[in-house]
């Protein structure tokens, strides 16, 4: 199929799709007399698998190293559960520290009157200033 019907497919944009093929994610068969890209069935498994996977912040690199466990029928299960475990702490440490700065935004905005003058706490310590 042609990358407008595949990016349709698999979720994705047509320019994602380019993107995973330029870096060898997945290898569309190339027509040498037009240089256009033909996706298969398993090409859109393989973009929705990664797409999915990029959803759950997985990296392009560990995206990678996923497809290759997924394809790999005799794979341990312990290297996907490994990889997903390491992504769950990632993300809860993001999810510390937004929740820090949230709580830091909070008290700027709670510390600000928001009236007429021109004191702000919130700019001033954006700025530094205290």
């Amino acid at each position: 199929m042609k990358i407008l019907e595949a990016a349709k497919r698999a979720g994705l944009t047509v320019k994602t799709l380019r993107y995973y093929a330029n870096i060898g994610m997945v290898t569309p068969h190339q027509d040498p007399a037009t240089s256009y890209r033909d996706y298969s069935e398993e090409d859109v498994a393989k973009l929705q698998f990664v797409g999915k996977a990029r959803r759950f912040d997985f990296s392009v690199e560990e995206c990678r190293e996923l497809l290759g466990l997924y394809e790999d029928r005799n794979r341990p299960s312990r290297e996907v559960k490994a990889l997903t475990l390491k992504k769950v702490a990632e993300i809860d440490s993001r999810l510390a520290e937004l929740q820090s700065l949230k709580d830091e935004l909070s008290g700027l905005a709670s510390a600000c009157d928001g009236d007429h003058r021109p004191d702000c706490p919130i700019l001033n310590a954006l700025s530094g200033q205290t």
